[in-house]
């Protein structure tokens, strides 16, 4: 009896960007065929101590690499390509983008020194094949330039996955979402929608990048000291707003922050930002113009230690005093978990007589994002038959799924996954499968996931209750008694001068315990130092209700 053929299925995987804001990447995996679209980084939380970013965690795609075809990318924000010099180099796989994500990769590998990934560059409305797999690219409007949906052709029907979106009837750059070709597809059976839930709480819907010009008019032409914009370097069509408003009022501009300079020079050399090179003023220059004649472009809209803002806000910026008349512009949301950094610089500069102006107060920043009405439109025309709501937290993707429940798409038809789960389509049914490996890389410094749990519990530890050291001496003399000498150092638990009675009091908790062991045989020093470190763990805390971390260390002579 012949055996009966297994049938292929489509499996939809997200390894980031669920559940959570940020390092957005989800793999397409059908036979022996795999695409991964996006490959994005994530902020580190409060509690994340040292870390610098977040990456997904690629093991997943490491066991799976025979089947990798290509990495599509949907444009060229941070939670989009962030993780790109950490996984993609690991992948002999090409990489998709449009021109300008392509151009933002290209300078994250030169920063990291990659050689020798393919970086293929696809215009919206192009189609790639990659496996059995045919992507098609559909311009969208988001809060950067040449963002694009993507429509995935898979044997078992067509998925389209929105990326970052939003409905932008008036454009600053003209470039309009291709809301037609949604439609057409729409109208020829769409068998799934992975669609940005960031804005699902959001009723109505996103301003226009035309506002925030608006705004900025009336910024401009009022002003009669110097204008000091922040916003968050990658929204070219933001820089290029401050350009035109700057020219039209004959300010010079002063751009700050190397993140700044970098993409102003890309984007430039590009063609994406017009900016007459005699516009540009160095730092040293501003002091020689007057003040109606100087514009400010700087990093620092998130409050980050070491940006331009910051560093001005605080007076640690040579050439750069704040001063009434001054008109500070933050033009960009707070991310969360940024508030407390963003509130310290806003109020510095208030201190300091500047006039601020931020998102709260005034139509100075739009999102980037769909708003209800606009999420409520994508489904309406695509009309899909599943829905999957990604790049979100839980709630957002919990209401982005009533939407789609409002909108007609059946309630088992609507699926919710966790990191690592897997949505499984065949042709007649779909269904919510086994986990995979999935979560989250910490990336501290030079080190890829050597952070752990452990290492991060270790480091909240130290800077709660601090450090001490119980360094004990082990004398073993012929003639005589063996002599134990303790000396006890401690970093960041209790002012030394203050508690010398808890420290003789400790030192001699140590010596005791020392004796103790040798008196019982006991002379591994992995037993002395587990005595050790129990003995001086309750003395402490029944003593100061703190846990220091301790660390035995013991010399033998």
């Amino acid at each position: 009896m012949a055996k009966k053929k297994t049938e292929k299925k489509l499996r939809i995987i997200p390894l980031g960007g669920i559940g959570e804001i940020g390092k957005n990447m989800t793999a397409f995996e059908y036979g022996n065929d795999m695409i991964v679209v996006d490959c994005g980084l994530a902020f580190p939380r409060e509690d994340m101590l040292g870390i610098d970013y977040v990456i997904p965690d690629a093991s997943y795609l490491e066991e799976n690499r025979e089947k990798l075809r290509a990495f599509i990318i949907t444009h060229g924000h941070e939670d989009h390509i962030g993780a790109v010099p950490y996984i993609v180099p690991e992948f002999d796989v090409p990489v998709y983008g449009t021109r300008l994500t392509l151009a933002l990769i290209q300078n994250k590998f030169e920063e990291h020194k990659i050689e020798g990934v393919r970086l293929l560059q696809v215009d919206p409305g192009e189609k790639v094949k990659a496996g059995v797999f045919s992507v098609e690219f559909i311009q969208v409007c988001h809060s950067i330039d040449d963002a694009v949906s993507l429509a995935i052709e898979t044997p078992v029907g067509m998925v389209i996955h929105t990326g970052d979106f939003k409905i932008d009837y008036t454009p600053t750059d003209g470039k309009k979402a291709n809301l037609n070709r949604f439609a057409e597809l729409g109208a020829q059976g769409v068998l799934a929608l992975l669609s940005d839930s960031t804005n699902a709480e959001r009723t109505g819907v996103s301003l226009s990048e035309k506002e925030v010009s608006d705004s900025f008019e009336g910024y401009f032409s009022k002003a009669r000291g110097r204008i000091i914009i922040t916003t968050f370097a990658s929204n070219i069509h933001r820089l290029q707003q401050v350009v035109d408003k700057a020219k039209l009022y004959n300010r010079k501009i002063c751009i700050i922050g190397r993140s700044m300079v970098k993409i102003v020079e890309l984007a430039s050399e590009l063609g994406y930002l017009k900016m007459p090179p005699n516009m540009i003023v160095d730092i040293t220059e501003i002091s020689k113009l007057k003040d109606n004649k100087v514009v400010i472009l700087t990093t620092g809209s998130q409050g980050e230690g070491m940006s331009g803002l910051s560093r001005i806000a605080m007076g640690e910026m040579q050439g750069i005093e704040i001063k009434p008349g001054d008109i500070v512009i933050v033009s960009a949301s707070t991310i969360p978990g940024n508030e407390v950094n963003v509130n310290n610089i806003l109020n510095l500069l208030f201190k300091k007589g500047a006039t601020v102006i931020h998102e709260r107060m005034a139509k100075v920043h739009v999102t980037g994002h769909a708003c209800q009405d606009e999420l409520k439109l994508m489904l309406a025309i695509v009309k899909p038959k599943y829905f999957i709501p990604v790049h979100g937290e839980y709630r957002h993707l919990f209401r982005h799924a009533m939407l789609a429940e409002d909108l007609g798409v059946s309630t088992k038809n609507i699926f919710i996954p966790e990191l690592g789960n897997v949505v499984e389509f065949s042709k007649a049914e779909a269904r919510m499968e086994e986990k995979v490996s999935a979560g989250a890389t910490l990336i501290d410094g030079l080190g890829i996931g050597d952070v752990g749990a452990a290492v991060i519990k270790e480091r909240k530890q130290l800077s709660q209750d601090g450090l001490v050291v119980a360094l004990a001496k082990i004398t073993y003399q012929r003639s005589k008694r063996t002599k134990v000498e303790c000396d006890i150092i401690s970093r960041g638990f209790v002012y030394v001068k203050d508690s010398e009675d808890l420290y003789m009091r400790s030192e001699e908790l140590v010596k005791k315990a020392v004796e103790e062991c040798l008196a019982d045989g006991v002379s591994e020093q992995a037993a002395m130092k587990s005595r050790i470190k129990k003995t001086l763990q309750t003395y402490f805390y029944s003593t100061t209700k703190r846990n220091p971390m301790i660390i035995p260390i013991i010399i033998e002579n």
